[in-house]
């Protein structure tokens, strides 16, 4: 979905339907110090928010509504290792459709690494988080159950067709799929906001969404990354967030990673299964 930093709507760390996705851009890899030059392979870096980097600032002004980061961790990891090449397609608010149509492009035979987050602007999330962080512990449940229903029933057939589009066009590539963590830690530290009930809702929502992205890839021949337990003692309500709560003056990088995670979280996950 396309949609700027003021946008009037929550953007929901596992999505942010509604919007339209704007055009894939290709950011160059630039090695710095300390960078590791033994990955001479072409990568592609797909998917939705969470590896455009939304939340952790930095945004590049090239394709502006995609609100790429130079602190995503595809940049961070090819920053860290230089590819001889790097595509950065990732969009904000992307669902699978949005990659299917609009990012594969630079994907090809030469392809040797992909990585993607993709599925939760496809099953509502903006619209359940919006629903949820408003009073109304039922209507929170009612939006849950309807997101659910969602990843169970036509989110599976969606992740396959983008998954078999993503192997035929890059047949060699190593593909990483990464999931989403849990939003909240229950119990934690907020002193508001909502009840421990609603949090624990919305985290086995997002352990049912990762479940069928993980089986969906494992059956394409892909790997699964899981950041769940990367974020363990980080959730909102953590002392220690890598999570932005809901703001109120910048709702779009509501629920989304802040910089460290990206860099803390997400980019050991990339690291290890690259």
């Amino acid at each position: 979905m396309r949609r700027s930093r003021t946008a009037s709507c929550v953007s929901s760390a596992l999505v942010a339907a509604a919007c339209t996705l704007a055009g894939p851009a290709t950011a160059p890899a630039a090695p710095s110090a300390g960078t590791t030059h033994s990955e001479a392979l072409d990568y592609v870096a797909l998917g939705d928010s969470y590896s455009a980097g939304v939340g952790a600032g930095s945004y590049f002004t090239s394709a502006s509504d995609c609100l790429r980061s130079g602190r995503a961790y595809p940049v961070l990891w090819a920053a860290a290792h230089a590819p001889s090449s790097f595509s950065f397609t990732a969009c904000n608010g992307a669902r699978t459709s949005d990659v299917l149509s609009s990012q594969l492009g630079p994907l090809t035979s030469r392809t040797d690494l992909v990585s993607i987050t993709v599925g939760g602007s496809d099953s509502g999330f903006s619209g359940v988080m919006a629903t949820c962080v408003l009073p109304g512990t039922e209507a929170c449940f009612s939006a849950v159950a309807k997101a659910r229903a969602f990843m169970g029933g036509t989110l599976p057939g969606s992740l396959d067709r983008l998954y078999s589009a993503i192997r035929s066009k890059a047949p060699a590539a190593r593909v990483v799929v990464l999931g989403y963590p849990h939003l909240y830690q229950v119990h934690g530290t907020c002193s508001g906001g909502l009840a421990d009930t609603e949090r624990s809702v919305l985290n086995e929502a997002v352990d049912q969404l990762n479940g069928v992205i993980a089986e969906r890839a494992v059956d394409h021949g892909f790997t699964f990354a899981d950041p769940r337990a990367a974020f363990t003692g980080h959730e909102i309500c953590s002392s220690t967030p890598w999570l932005h709560s809901v703001d109120w003056l910048d709702l779009t990088e509501s629920y989304h990673p802040t910089a460290p995670g990206q860099s803390l979280g997400y980019l050991p996950l990339l690291t290890g299964a690259a």
